[in-house]
């Protein structure tokens, strides 16, 4: 008997393939024959899964987008079996950060996907690229939640805050991948600031 393909699981190696490629060529320099060779596979095959390289690219970002909650999960799990604002939102903010080959590869893709988005109408209307503001509402309601159990200084606005996290994180991440600095120095520099944040450093929470 013929062996019976299995088309999501050939879908997803061809997706992985481009993320590859991605992420040592960039986004923009990417062509569906570049993925195929890369993931040993005709360009035919790649054709007959995604047809064009649009859709190629909007499941590559789905792709993207699942490893990176999957990651952000793992870490939150690290933290222990109930981590506690301060511990949450500070996994979440280091999962995002370049620190190995996988999440370098996911920073630099993943801002390559927003830059296109700029002229590509749709790649803009994308909901993984509107990604930052779920992020936005998650630490804005861990924030919340602390405040709200007196673990943040007084007058902490829970909303600027996430905003002012996130937007630390994102450049810090692009500095780590310029070289300018080291995961561990961008890593103290967020344990700075959560420590600005909450009260004796939320560690007790």
């Amino acid at each position: 008997m013929p062996k019976r393909v299995d088309h999501e699981e050939r879908r997803t190696e061809i997706a992985e393939a481009l993320v590859r490629v991605a992420g040592r060529r960039g986004l923009h320099a990417v062509g569906m024959r570049d993925v195929a060779a890369e993931a040993g596979v005709s360009l035919r095959l790649v054709q007959y899964y995604f047809e064009t390289k649009e859709k190629l690219l909007l499941y590559g970002l789905q792709h993207l987008a699942a490893g990176f909650g999957e990651r952000v999960a793992a870490r939150v799990r690290a933290a222990g079996e109930n981590p506690g604002p301060r511990a949450t939102i500070e996994a979440m903010l280091l999962a995002s950060l370049p620190t190995d080959e996988e999440s370098r590869t996911f920073h630099l893709v993943h801002t390559s996907y927003a830059v296109l988005a700029v002229t590509d109408a749709a790649l803009a209307d994308q909901p993984f690229l509107k990604s930052p503001d779920a992020a936005e509402d998650a630490v804005t309601d861990l924030l919340q939640q602390a405040k709200d159990a007196h673990l943040t200084r007084p007058g902490t606005d829970a909303r600027v805050e996430a905003i002012s996290l996130l937007a630390m994180s994102a450049g810090l991440g692009t500095s780590i991948l310029a070289g300018q600095r080291s995961p561990e120095s961008a890593a103290a520099v967020l344990d700075h600031h959560l420590d600005r944040i909450f009260r004796n450093g939320g560690r007790d929470d």
